[in-house]
């Protein structure tokens, strides 16, 4: 427990969570990050990352993450390794519940992220960054002229399997219907496409290879016919959760639950304000989650100055 007030908490350690906290502590505002005891965010789990600005060679998520940790305790962030379990921004200043303790803040930035829906099954979680992917933006260049999959039928399940062609040589589109959810424009664009292939009524049942995905075992929901289809990518496009459970009825939040920014950076609580992939529902990548995150520091230090908060 900290009798202290914080002129700025951070609630997130991701792209969003420590760019905000680099551009608070170089405005002097003294930010305290909550980290979450997952500290990094999604790019913890990510192998390689080739697409982010400043690397002429890839650099292992994991170590982007530690580079953005450390230059933010360089201007001076505070960071606290816990998970924020409740809030109260009916109260000003701001309550903000860990479960190690109770703090309070001046403002706040929600950077949750949010987490890709995944199958569930052992041999997902087992083969993630070795060929079992979330994110065929991220992820496509490692698989030129090599044989992948997607799973789902909404239009980001097409999204991925289009952009996957300008690399695979072939692209397996897996769905456990007949039909897709996704917008008929998209169903024209894959089923036309001469690199895909429509996998129909279809469940991945296991996800094999060792060191890297060798194949996968498919199943006919209608049938109960298990095929092992060959390939070296399997890229999970089945949505994405934002991470905003402890938000509900706080802060404004849209059908899907994801934070929605209501002028600039700012939520529907003036003095709270939301970064990164928690209230991204298009781009979802580290670069774009960064550059939201500065934009969000720059609002909170604004508005505290402008509000006379500090």
């Amino acid at each position: 427990m900290t009798d202290d007030v914080q002129n700025l908490i951070i609630i997130g350690s991701g792209p969003a969570g420590y760019t905000a906290a680099i551009y608070a502590s170089r405005a002097q505002l003294e930010p305290l990050i909550i980290t979450g005891t997952q500290m990094g965010g999604q790019l913890m789990i990510t192998s390689e990352v080739e697409n982010y600005p400043g690397f002429s060679e890839s650099i292992l998520g994991p170590e982007l993450m530690e580079r953005m940790r450390m230059q933010a305790e360089r201007f001076g962030t505070k960071m606290v390794q816990d998970d924020v379990v409740d809030v109260d921004f009916s109260v000003y200043p701001f309550k903000v519940m860990a479960s190690g303790g109770e703090y309070r803040a001046l403002s706040v930035i929600i950077a949750t992220g949010s987490s890709a829906r995944w199958l569930d099954i052992p041999s997902e979680t087992n083969m993630r960054g070795r060929g079992v992917s979330a994110c065929a933006t991220c992820d496509a260049f490692f698989f030129k002229e090599k044989v992948v999959a997607v799973v789902g039928g909404g239009d980001s399940a097409m999204e991925e399997a289009c952009y996957l062609t300008k690399f695979a040589s072939k692209v397996y589109l897996i769905h456990r219907r007949h039909e897709f959810r996704a917008s008929k424009a998209m169903q024209e664009r894959v089923l036309k496409h001469k690199k895909i292939e429509v996998i129909w009524d279809s469940l991945v049942e296991e996800v094999l290879g060792e060191t890297k995905v060798t194949s996968i075992k498919v199943r006919n929901v209608k049938t109960s016919a298990i095929n092992e289809v060959k390939l070296d990518g399997l890229f999970i496009a089945i949505g994405h959760v934002p991470n905003t459970s402890v938000f509900k009825g706080k802060v404004e939040l849209d059908e899907m639950g994801y934070v929605v920014p209501k002028e600039n950076t700012m939520t529907s609580v003036p003095g709270v304000f939301t970064a990164g992939d928690v209230c991204d529902t298009r781009y979802k990548q580290a670069i774009t989650a960064a550059g939201c995150g500065c934009r969000a520091a720059i609002d909170a230090d604004r508005w505290l100055h402008e509000n006379d908060k500090l």
